[in-house]
């Protein structure tokens, strides 16, 4: 695709009440749909309204999707939803409120300085955005994300235990990442000396097993969490809000971003909807098909998480191989990006002179809090940074390389929920022109049950290993396993000490016996 040059006011969306704006100058196809896509796009205006006003907008979860109402309770369907969103956030402040004023304490009598987040996916990667993104004037923040144990380790040994609040965030109490996660900490806390209850806040379904676990243990609180609201989405629910107001973040800032983009990109104009013109010029840029990668530089430190937030967004909602007929589409759009200027120095080299595959999403913070120190006469470091940022873009676009750029006033709680509902709505649109389900996930449903098998293997692999040495080959013989699942599983647990490992010339006369 040749970008073609055009008049940047002509295609600049500006929301001037927010201080935010759009700029689709560098990329084609974002201002008008054409009539092969107009039924489309009046039909994905038609969705969003269905989905906002309480329609069953997962079917393949019978469920509803409300994200969009808890920035705004008076949007939810029914007086019981708006009580419930209205009573967890008044619950959530005032709790919040009790730890960072000293009327909650540790159990030791110490003031709580620090906050362990245990969560996976969306549950801990739009915290840890808003961490990152924004100064801690509360708790000081940190994360258990992964089951891998030697990063919960490091996170652990570097908590003040005595003075660490920690929250559990699981819809259901059985995601295994978090569970492990949950379970590590539980074990580090007791050989602190600490209970780990007495530190303990679950953010769960009401009914689930960590509520029950949660109650019996008599945990300092419990929050709900509501099945009508995905992980990947749920940074205005309870489960971003409650550690950005243990971090002293201003959540009503937060929300109030969040839902004046989503009044203005409520309206069904395609013109000055930015949300509508971000999927149309994302359907433009990938043939309705995602043929290009979306490369997101945010050219501030404080959005380096940013890309990865919108990495899994846009690739969990958008990765579908089913489409909502149940016909084979395999749509998506990938995602990829770091910061500017660092990629001046990395991959920038690639997109403006190789593969022309992907399109750019510049984001543009215009103020710096600091920025007096001249490094050179007349120019200061700001300077350079929006110097790079012009220069990168100028310079893709000469070489045919489409970009849009979002420029926002500052990193701050407004802007933030801003972005996060810009590329929310932006991501319905687009699911919906493409008539996929953005709202599930079986690929991820998928992989869980494949790492259940695995892990049923490993513990028949562990049961049948002697002293006797065996190839894989062998044991899979004698387990009817695979050959294959059956070395790495032998592998794995001769790295974990719990078996012998003799290497041979190659993989497959490799042998095996219990430990002695």
């Amino acid at each position: 695709m040749r970008c073609v040059m055009k008049k940047y006011a002509e295609e600049l969306v500006r929301y001037r009440e927010m201080g935010i704006s759009l700029d689709f100058s560098k990329i084609d196809g974002s201002a008008a749909p054409g009539e092969r896509l107009a039924p489309a796009v009046k039909q994905a205006f038609a969705d969003m309204t269905a989905l906002e006003g309480g329609a069953i907008s997962n079917p393949d979860e019978n469920r509803m999707v409300g994200h969009y109402w808890l920035r705004n309770s008076a949007l939810a369907p029914t007086p019981e939803l708006r009580s419930k969103i209205d009573d967890a956030l008044i619950a959530l402040k005032a709790f919040a409120a009790d730890v960072l004023s000293g009327r909650i304490l540790a159990p030791g009598g110490e003031t709580f300085t620090d906050c362990l987040v245990i969560g996976i996916g969306g549950s801990a990667l739009g915290p840890e955005l808003v961490a990152d993104a924004l100064p801690a004037h509360g708790l000081q923040m940190h994360f258990l994300d992964n089951t891998d144990p030697d990063g919960m380790q490091r996170v652990l040994t570097s908590l003040p235990v005595a003075r660490t609040l920690v929250v559990v965030i699981s819809k259901s109490g059985g995601t295994p990442e978090t569970r492990n996660g949950m379970v590590c900490a539980q074990s580090f806390f007791r050989a602190a000396g600490f209970t780990f209850a007495h530190h303990a806040v679950a953010i769960t379904g009401v009914g689930s097993h960590l509520d029950k676990v949660a109650e019996e243990e008599g945990w300092i609180a419990r929050f709900p969490m509501e099945d009508w609201v995905g992980g990947r989405t749920s940074e205005t629910s309870i489960v971003g809000l409650l550690p950005a107001a243990l971090q002293g973040v201003d959540i009503d800032a937060l929300l109030r971003g969040a839902a004046e983009m989503d009044a203005l990109t409520r309206r069904p104009d395609v013109h000055s909807n930015a949300a509508m013109r971000l999927a149309l010029a994302w359907y433009a840029a990938g043939d309705g098909h995602g043929k290009r990668d979306m490369v997101v530089l945010p050219y501030k430190d404080s959005l380096v998480l940013f890309s990865k937030y919108l990495q899994q967004l846009i690739m969990e909602s958008l990765g579908k191989e089913l489409d909502l007929d149940g016909k084979v589409v395999n749509q998506g759009i990938s995602v990829y990006g770091n910061k500017g200027s660092t990629d001046q120095h990395a991959y920038v080299q690639q997109l403006r002179d190789g593969l022309n595959n992907f399109f750019v999403t510049f984001i543009e913070v215009r103020r710096c809090a600091s920025d007096t120190v001249e490094v050179e006469p007349g120019f200061t470091a700001g300077d350079y940074l929006q110097g790079f940022l012009r220069g990168t873009r100028k310079a893709l676009a000469e070489s045919g390389r489409p970009s849009i750029t979002i420029s926002i006033p500052q990193v701050d709680a407004f802007c933030l929920g801003a972005l996060i509902a810009l590329f929310e709505r932006t991501v319905g649109f687009y699911a919906s022109l493409v008539h996929i389900n953005a709202y599930h996930q079986p690929g991820v449903q998928a992989g869980k049950k494949a790492a259940g098998a695995f892990l049923k293997l490993l513990a028949q692999v562990h049961g049948a290993l002697g002293h006797v040495e065996v190839t894989a080959s062998q044991l899979a013989t004698v387990l009817q396993t695979d050959e294959e699942d059956t070395y790495h599983a032998l592998v794995h647990l001769a790295e974990s000490g719990k078996a012998r490992w003799t290497p041979a010339d190659t993989a497959d006369r490799d042998t095996f016996c219990a430990v002695r």
